[in-house]
């Protein structure tokens, strides 16, 4: 008998055991909506405010298919606070979307379709596309002497299938490009330093100069009728805030800077790509609110480019050059380059320069975004010439602005 007892005792136990350890999971629903004459672009929808604390993984279906899907971090408190997936709507077409959350590890991982690294220069290691010490995140004093050459690629590198991008870590904050081939990852094997071997394998490369230019979109002050460089800051962070199938997500802050107009401010870029994209968005958040026209940003002049312009929000370059001064082991590249300020946050465009064209920008409540792309001529399935490419942009800002921007929120509703 008291066997039996202690059998019985052992099985409730073990039933109220498996009870407390049964998953918790939320079910809600949706309806997203294309009210446009024109096939929608794929589509970044974006929840922010969704109860996802304790939350390990969650399922997105549209019409009933699974779709890649992707929860972030991004305040790195230890709890996921957005979560995104894609799709591409037809005209005037509606489509219902269902989401399962739970505090269960994710059951399907689904193919990388983004990528981002800081890696660590590694003297032991001679070959430029093997070094191996991965960071996710690093900050530099100002005492440090040389920050280009503290990382491998001088700083923060990301891509999608169709771009890549890598941001200086250095006062000048440059956003330089990679042109690819063809349609894939690369960086995990090339890391911006593509081998003789890799190039006849039909790998990717470096595609453009920058020197003291904006690259494309890089943040710079603008004072006394003079872009200046952010190089007045007690501390520089870079930083991975995601890397997974939708998306990836990397950030610039420029920590205590100290502005030639006389503020101290701690000033945030966040850049957003997206899997099946070639724009960026970026973000930028400030402590302290800014003059108008305080801030700047704009395109690199690359040599004789060929300039377009809305002379307000958007504008875009093609043309031809060295993406180094190494002419024997380089060939020029040609490509566009593109970017869109929503009008809130422009001042006005400048006249182009030897080195830049120049947009004027303006904060709203200690922020501002814009949108930069571009094309390298090196693609089997991009642009090859100015027209083409700058119909494209004309196309790609008009979406933006119609839409409001490039993600769309999803208002869930709880079903359990």
């Amino acid at each position: 008998m008291m066997n039996t007892n202690k059998l019985l005792m052992a099985a409730l136990f073990a039933v109220m055991c498996a009870g407390q350890l049964k998953a918790k999971s939320y079910s809600y629903r949706s309806v997203i909506v294309n009210n446009t004459d024109s096939t929608q672009y794929l589509t970044p929808y974006v929840s922010r405010g969704l109860p996802l604390r304790g939350v390990r993984s969650a399922v997105v279906s549209v019409d009933d298919s699974i779709v890649p899907t992707q929860l972030d971090d991004m305040d790195d408190d230890g709890c996921y606070d957005e979560l995104c997936f894609m799709a591409t709507l037809p005209p005037h077409c509606k489509k219902v979307v269902k989401l399962v959350t739970s505090d269960e590890p994710p059951a399907r991982q689904f193919a990388p379709r983004t990528y981002a690294e800081i890696v660590l220069r590694n003297p032991k290691v001679k070959e430029k596309n093997k070094h191996d010490i991965y960071l996710n995140s690093i900050s530099l004093s100002p005492r440090t002497a040389n920050p280009y050459n503290v990382l491998h690629h001088h700083g923060v590198a990301f891509e999608n299938e169709l771009i890549a991008i890598r941001i200086y870590m250095d006062p000048r904050q440059t956003v330089d490009l990679y042109g690819k081939y063809h349609k894939r990852l690369e960086l995990q094997q090339t890391q911006f330093y593509t081998s003789k071997e890799q190039k006849q394998q039909g790998y990717g490369d470096d595609v453009l100069w920058v020197g003291n230019s904006f690259g494309l979109g890089a943040l710079r002050e603008y004072h006394d009728n003079q872009i200046c460089m952010l190089d007045t800051v007690e501390s520089r962070t870079q930083r991975i805030i995601s890397a997974g199938p939708v998306r990836t997500v990397v950030e610039m802050s420029d920590n205590q800077w100290h502005t030639h107009g006389g503020q101290l401010i701690h000033l945030t870029e966040r850049f957003t790509l997206y899997a099946g994209r070639r724009d960026v968005k970026v973000d930028v958040s400030s402590s302290e609110a800014m003059p108008d026209g305080s801030l700047c940003t704009g395109l690199v002049n690359i040599k004789k480019s060929t300039e377009y312009s809305n002379h307000l929000t958007t504008r875009g370059c093609w043309g031809t050059d060295w993406p180094a001064s190494d002419t024997a082991n380089w060939k020029r590249e040609t490509l566009g380059l593109g970017i869109y300020v929503p009008k809130q946050f422009v001042v006005k465009q400048l006249e182009k320069d030897k080195l830049d064209y120049t947009t004027l920008l303006k904060m709203r409540n200690r922020h501002l975004c814009y949108y930069i792309t571009y094309s390298s001529d090196d693609e089997d399935f991009g642009y090859h010439s100015s027209e083409s490419w700058f119909s494209w942009l004309q196309a790609w800002s008009n979406d933006l602005q119609q839409n409001n921007g490039l993600e769309h929120s999803v208002i869930w509703r709880k079903c359990n």
